[in-house]
């Protein structure tokens, strides 16, 4: 099964400072069908203007995954942490037992993000913060593992049975994905128009993905960069 989810049909939310879209049912939004997909609860699109953020508030027992596209994050939380993630980069906060943080985008330009929400599969650890930058090349076609949940070498770690994948592929490439049994994967287009087992995909549209056995990605723009996660 392959959902497609057309940028236009996603929730949104605005406030002078932020600019939201909604995967799935977040907030004041609700869209029945859309609660959740495998162990992911939330997947937001976030635009966070200059001199602005989201202030300090908790958070337990979620690991939250934040997708820099464009701009630079500044993070702080309760434990003392404290780190800055530019365009490109991955933050990983596990909440735990409990964690307050703040992310907040002290430039002068408008912050892009992609924030996932995901469900461990065990409560009450340590809470814990880190962050990379994404080391995928601009000119080869291929996947590359931000996070994981099965020890990935290279990727953040998650307490989860999932994974946060990026794809790039060039125009004219192919790139295959042969996800396991039972798995479920969410896809968003990034960047670049496309095709996805046939399926038409553009800039900000979502796809859902259950019982496909091969997933194949084309590019029919110079590129097509795609955000995904593979989970139980």
């Amino acid at each position: 099964m392959i959902d497609v989810r057309r940028r236009t049909t996603l929730g949104r939310s605005s406030h002078d400072w932020l600019e939201a879209r909604h995967h799935f049912s977040f907030g004041n939004y609700h869209h029945p069908g859309r609660e959740a997909w495998g162990c992911v609860r939330a997947w937001n699109e976030d635009v966070i203007q200059p001199k602005s953020g989201f202030p300090m508030h908790p958070h337990r027992d979620m690991e939250i995954v934040t997708f820099v596209r464009s701009g630079v994050l500044t993070h702080e939380d309760s434990l003392g942490n404290s780190g800055r993630t530019s365009a490109g980069g991955i933050q990983v906060m596990g909440a735990g037992s409990g964690i307050r943080h703040t992310e907040l985008n002290l430039e002068n330009d408008p912050l892009s993000l992609a924030q996932i929400w995901i469900e461990p599969d065990r409560s009450d650890e340590d809470p814990r913060w880190t962050s990379a930058q994404d080391p995928g090349s601009q000119d080869q076609t291929l996947w590359t593992t931000l996070v994981s949940g099965r020890g990935q070498p290279g990727a953040l770690e998650i307490r989860a049975d999932a994974e946060v994948l990026t794809g790039r592929i060039l125009q004219g490439e192919e790139l295959v994905y042969e996800p396991r049994r039972r798995r479920r994967l969410y896809l968003v287009v990034l960047e670049g128009e496309g095709e996805i087992n046939g399926h038409p995909i553009s800039p900000g549209d979502g796809v859902a993905i259950r019982s496909e056995t091969r997933i194949a990605l084309r590019a029919l723009s110079a590129a097509l960069e795609v955000l995904m996660t593979d989970t139980a």
